[in-house]
């Protein structure tokens, strides 16, 4: 069970107190979507990308639109929405932009404010439908990329440099590890619930 308290050092009342246990984890073992069997580098890459993109989904799971956009702590402006929506930014960036050659506009970014993706993640319904959505459709293009590439080897231009698919792979699978550790803290201050 899950008790609110006044944290000591900051004052904040109606913290979720810190507990552990299985009703706090997001799903049992068994219930687990993540892992499975991989066959090959192409394979054993994808599968540990799609897995991090589905603790992404997780630690968002079953909040509102407030919860989505609460951030962390001042002066930091990160939150779970702004999560998704950076992710949605890097997705395009790497799959769309570098890999696949297209030049699109960017989903958040603009010249005046190249942090919009966090700073634009406010309590919005309408918001929070649209993140998502950009989001799945920049998955879905690298989902297919990955799938109809030739093999890992496969060459795109990063601010003038050679980089492999193989690379960005690999690349991908850090950046969402590293997001998803501020995705447990961000989700634990909300509701407590924790979890890998």
């Amino acid at each position: 069970m899950t008790h609110t308290s006044q944290t000591p050092d900051t004052g904040e009342q109606n913290l979720p107190e810190r507990s552990f246990g299985w009703s706090d984890l997001f799903v049992l073992p068994a219930d687990d979507p993540r892992g499975g069997s991989r066959a090959g580098e192409r394979d054993t890459l994808a599968g540990f990308l799609r897995d991090q993109r589905l603790t992404l989904e997780m630690k968002c799971a079953g909040l509102d639109a407030e919860a989505l956009a609460r951030r962390s702590v001042p002066p930091s402006d990160l939150s779970l929405l702004g999560l998704v929506r950076h992710m949605a930014y890097v997705e395009q960036a790497w799959f769309r932009r570098v890999l696949a050659g297209q030049d699109v506009p960017w989903h958040y970014r603009t010249e005046d404010d190249r942090d919009a993706d966090f700073a634009g993640a406010v309590p919005d319904p309408e918001v929070v439908a649209h993140a998502w959505e950009t989001w799945r459709g920049e998955v879905a293009f690298a989902e297919r990329f990955v799938a109809d590439a030739p093999d890992l080897e496969v060459c795109g231009l990063h601010h003038g440099r050679p980089v492999t698919l193989r690379e960005v792979l690999v690349h991908m699978i850090e950046e969402y590890a590293r997001h998803n550790g501020h995705a447990d803290f961000l989700r634990e201050r909300i509701d407590g619930r924790v979890g890998e």
